[in-house]
């Protein structure tokens, strides 16, 4: 009974492996002449537009004051009165300073009393000469004593023009114990006190000074860019625009005024300067600023989002979207400006490109556009 049973399961078996291999192949034939269908990738697009584009050159600058002074006294003294507070702005002419006064103006008035003497003598010697001129002549004295008389009055002549030079130094030196503003600014910070002893021409300043109305940023630019910029600072004035932050919605506007003489050869960059009216005093001495140059504009430019130009092996690209498929057209890019980038060649206006969804794609296939 046992081998019976035996012998059918093993007949069954044969049986269903036959029946595999009878019927597995046709439907793997079968399977093979199914076509393949190809799934549409999404994708977002953009259209080929035209647009004015400035040719721009940027750069990282440092705001530097327009001029910059370093309060000296001329002479010394005590300091009697500050007449500013630290950070204060100060006009031309501003009185900063007062030193003690009082040991000029009697300098001063030494001097003029030396002055007043010495012209008095002159006078008498200049009788003395028309006096002893008569009496040579009527040989009632002797040749040495009138040319004696004639040199004393020379002489005291001569010290008249010193005391006279006298008086007007000691006036100057009074006049330096008051101490104005030889620019307009603002001023920093107060590194002398009332009641302190100033040195004349001491190498510390008293305050400094910086101007910042007009205000400079220099600049730095590669040399390869210098030809465009004195070809086109040849025909005008070049805009600059100068922010603190990224955002040149907030910037300032100036102009180019300032190219060096060489280029720096250690780095190949040349120095530039531009000169802003910081009217709002957004630019402050010693920040770092983004500056851009605005050189030309190229008037109905073709551009496309930045995004959308891709670089493979043959060079720069683009995928373009006709008829619901994917073209890959080869073009030739420019500049950039912003999020757009400008297309030199390769495509027209009012295409449509892929802006997001390139890496599933491959020439020829089928596109599902996307809400941007």
């Amino acid at each position: 009974m046992k081998k019976q049973i035996s012998f059918i399961v093993v007949f069954f078996s044969l049986l269903s492996t036959l029946y595999l291999l009878l019927f597995l192949p046709s439907c793997s034939k079968e399977k093979s002449k199914q076509p393949f269908k190809s799934e549409a990738v999404p994708v977002t697009v953009a259209p080929v537009i035209k647009k004015a584009v400035p040719v721009q050159v940027k750069a990282i600058g440092n705001v530097e004051a327009y001029s910059t002074v370093q309060i000296k006294a001329r002479i010394g003294g005590e300091l009697m009165r500050v007449n500013f507070k630290e950070g204060q702005d100060v006009k031309r002419g501003d009185l900063l300073f007062t030193i003690d006064p009082r040991p000029y103006e009697k300098a001063l008035e030494e001097a003029q009393a030396n002055l007043a003497r010495d012209t008095a003598l002159a006078k008498k010697a200049g009788d003395d000469v028309k006096r002893y001129t008569e009496l040579f002549q009527e040989q009632l004295v002797s040749k040495d004593d009138y040319e004696r008389i004639q040199a004393n009055a020379e002489a005291l002549k001569a010290t008249v023009e010193a005391d006279k030079a006298a008086v007007e130094n000691a006036r100057l030196q009074l006049e330096y114990c008051s101490i104005y503003a030889p620019i307009p600014g603002r001023t920093g910070s107060l590194l002398v006190d009332q009641g302190n002893l100033i040195k004349a021409n001491d190498d510390k300043p008293m305050v400094v000074i910086n101007q910042i109305q007009p205000i400079y940023v220099n600049f730095s630019v590669p040399e390869q860019n210098l030809s465009e910029i004195k070809k086109y600072m040849a025909s005008g004035k070049l805009r600059v625009e100068a922010s603190i932050s990224d955002d040149y919605k907030k910037s300032v506007e100036g102009v180019l005024t300032f190219i060096d003489n060489a280029v720096d050869t250690a780095t190949g960059t040349i120095k530039l300067k531009a000169t802003f009216d910081n009217r709002g005093r957004s630019l402050w001495p010693g920040q770092f600023a983004n500056v851009q140059i605005t050189l030309a504009t190229i008037h109905d430019a073709v551009v496309v989002p930045s995004q959308a130009v891709q670089t493979g092996q043959q060079g720069q690209f683009v995928f373009v979207v006709k008829e619901d498929s994917a073209e890959l057209r080869p073009v030739n890019a420019g500049i950039t400006y912003g999020d757009i980038i400008v297309i030199e060649n390769g495509l027209a206006p009012g295409e449509q490109v892929v802006t997001d969804g390139q890496i599933l794609l491959m020439p020829g296939a089928k596109v599902e556009i996307k809400n941007n």
